[in-house]
């Protein structure tokens, strides 16, 4: 028989269903927290006839972030909680019912008009993606901005591991210091073209910085493109089990020219 040639939305999805329900069957329905090791994905791939992407961790990096759980798993949810893929240790992953929880932009906030510093040649050649983003915000210079500190990026798509949790990316590792000599550890993540912030990205970033560098402070950054050349930011933390907004800033990158001057006064107060 044929390989399965869906669009890779609907064979994530049908992958994801089965893992999810093979494993509650299992683990037990009244389960919340209900683990599976990564060659899950593969023996429900043969299952099922469906052929796999090359990086087999697309179909959970793709649930966790650009397509919604099948329905099927969204009507276990109950009222205000929500199932996540969370890693568990070394190729394992839990689903794990939490809170409902999202970071989107508000739409009432005020946008702050910012000098464009990009290169030309990057405009040029600038998707929406994720990549373009981070170019976006270190050539604008828009963490030391949201945060108020000098900073400096040291390695992007920083591959590492988490006890308890098993391997992550952070997009963007950026190191930071204010006027009394704190030293700051940044981990920043961004999100371009339809992509979600990651409540679990976040809480992953920040149990990172816990543990490698114990005792220094943590900025947790998010980042999204908006319409109009437009970039939201967000400083996150976690809060009850929960990752909530510190501060949010949205932000425009435009010729210097175009500045709004009655605008640039206003921003004192």
């Amino acid at each position: 028989m044929a390989k399965a040639t869906a669009a890779p939305e609907n064979r994530y999805k049908l992958l994801v269903e089965k893992i999810f329900n093979e494993t509650r069957k299992a683990q037990g329905k009244e389960a919340t927290y209900l683990t599976f090791p990564r060659s899950a994905i593969e023996e429900a791939a043969r299952e099922l006839d469906i052929k796999l992407p090359k990086n087999q961790g697309d179909v959970i990096y793709a649930i966790r972030y650009r397509i919604p759980m099948p329905e099927s798993v969204l009507e276990t949810q109950p009222p205000g909680m929500e199932w996540i893929i969370e890693g568990a240790g070394r190729a394992l992953y839990a689903f794990k019912l939490v809170r409902y929880n999202r970071v989107l932009p508000r739409t009432d906030l005020v946008t702050i008009g910012i000098p464009d510093a990009t290169p030309e040649l990057i405009r040029v050649y600038a998707q929406d993606d994720e990549q373009a983003l981070l170019a976006i915000v270190r050539y604008n210079r828009l963490i030391d901005t949201f945060l108020g500190l000098t900073t400096y990026s040291l390695q992007n798509h920083l591959r590492t591991t988490v006890k308890g949790i098993g391997q992550i990316e952070i997009d963007e590792l950026y190191f930071g210091l204010d006027r009394y000599g704190c030293h700051y550890a940044i981990p920043v993540q961004a999100k371009g073209g339809k992509d979600q912030i990651s409540v679990v990205q976040a809480r992953q970033d920040i149990c990172w910085v816990e543990q490698r560098y114990p005792g220094m402070r943590c900025k947790a950054i998010s980042a999204q493109f908006m319409s109009d050349e437009r970039v939201a930011m967000f400083e996150l933390t976690v809060q009850n089990d929960m990752v909530r907004v510190v501060q949010e800033r949205h932000y425009r990158l435009m010729p210097a020219r175009d500045l709004d001057r009655a605008s640039i006064v206003a921003y004192r107060e």
